[in-house]
């Protein structure tokens, strides 16, 4: 079942990065396409040969600059949620200070609405207070 905008918590935005998916014991790396991504779940493209079920956690690593800037990599532990045709739904488990400080500040100069913005911390710090 998908979600339509109104029904979701937090604004997605469409974002274009380098993306790899990555098993959480650092031995495998499937290459997909961010296609938007917010403060509580990404979706990306659904890898080739890739043996993901849903509720399966993985690492998720976008590259905001060049390849050689660690500053600007964003790591995140998130699990499926859903897989629907070529595309992948992820919940964001946990991320790093920095991730989240990029994350926000990328979701804020997307969203353009600082109101919006607060209801999506505001959500966010709702939903892991309450697990």
């Amino acid at each position: 079942m998908s979600l339509n905008q109104s029904e979701r918590h937090f604004s997605r935005i469409p974002f274009d990065a380098e993306t790899n998916i990555v098993s959480i014991d650092d031995n495998q790396k499937w290459p997909c396409t961010l296609l938007d991504i917010s403060l509580h779940g990404a979706l990306t493209s659904r890898p080739a040969n890739w043996p993901a079920q849903c509720g399966d956690d993985y690492k998720l690593i976008l590259q905001l600059g060049s390849e050689h800037d660690e500053d600007l990599r964003l790591h995140m532990d998130v699990r499926v949620t859903h897989m629907e045709n070529d595309h992948v739904g992820f919940e964001i488990i946990q991320m790093d200070i920095d991730t989240a400080n990029h994350l926000r500040r990328l979701v804020e100069l997307n969203v353009g609405d600082e109101d919006i913005l607060q209801r999506n911390l505001a959500e966010l710090i709702k939903q892991h207070t309450h697990t």
